[in-house]
């Protein structure tokens, strides 16, 4: 119980200087920052869910992350769906896709898995690239809405500010909740020793597909923010390099920490930007 009301402390700190970090930010530029912390921490915690609590590396996260924002960015450019719909049926659809391709995948184990989905990346990359007609190719694809609620358009830095890291403290909950319930203990069992926990009466296979296919679907979700945030993507953006940035997210903040994911998502994101000015 003490457990628990510490965790709850801890969150609701969060959400507080979630609030409040506007009011001390007023540089544009400086929010945009946060917004992509804010995407880049949803898309490490989801990858923190497979690698750090399962122990299943994936470098493949940026095709999910890609999946996520084309369908959702076609959808709407292309044929004027709704775009919380859009968003929704790209959840769904990677989710799916996620769910069909990792049984044959998750068998592998080590380098080989790792290879597995450095090859599925790939894969989507090289499709956002040659899919000219649906996805724009190299050049991209553009003329993407922003999120709307009744007339309310998220169309400025502050108001993605919000709408972005909603979905991040809610994608947190949500994880919270998963790796403290008994799912979260068969999660770390499996990390440990996948021998000791089917020994212990953990379906391991099915477990680790379900959460391949959820850390795919969080992907999507942040994809379609991202599309939407940003009004235009190209292939670039959801290529190997990015998969790699991460994992380091991942590593850094720290191993089956859902805080963690937050943090080596901030360093990672603030400090490319502090050190721009010695790039040449």
């Amino acid at each position: 119980m003490l457990s628990l009301n510490r965790e709850i402390v801890k969150f609701l700190a969060l959400t507080v200087i979630v609030l409040l970090a506007p009011v001390l930010v007023h540089e544009g530029y400086l929010l945009n920052v946060l917004v992509f912390i804010g995407i880049h921490a949803m898309l490490a915690l989801a990858l923190n869910l497979l690698l750090g609590y399962a122990g299943q590396i994936s470098l493949g996260q940026a095709g999910f992350f890609g999946m996520g924002a084309y369908i959702s960015g076609i959808l709407t450019a292309t044929h004027g769906v709704n775009p919380w719909l859009a968003m929704l049926i790209a959840a769904i659809v990677v989710t799916l896709v996620a769910f069909i391709v990792g049984y044959p995948i998750l068998k592998l184990k080590g380098h080989y898995l790792a290879m597995a989905t450095l090859g599925l990346g790939i894969i989507i990359y090289i499709v956002f690239n040659e899919a000219i007609d649906y996805t724009g190719g190299p050049s991209g694809l553009s003329g993407i809405p922003n999120l709307s609620i009744a007339g309310f358009v998220f169309d400025t830095d502050l108001k993605n500010y919000y709408l972005i890291w909603c979905f991040t403290l809610l994608a947190m909950g949500l994880s919270l909740n998963l790796v403290h319930s008994r799912i979260g203990r068969a999660l770390r069992a499996i990390h440990d020793s996948e021998v000791a926990a089917r020994v212990m009466g953990v379906n391991a296979r099915v477990l680790k597909v379900q959460i391949f296919a959820l850390s795919a679907g969080l992907s999507a979700v942040a994809g379609s923010l991202y599309a939407h945030t940003m009004t235009f993507i190209a292939p670039a953006s959801f290529g190997f390099n990015f998969s790699v940035e991460l994992v380091t997210m991942v590593i850094i903040g720290g191993l089956a920490s859902v805080y963690g994911s937050l943090l080596g998502a901030a360093l990672l994101t603030i400090l490319p930007e502090l050190l721009r000015t010695f790039q040449d």
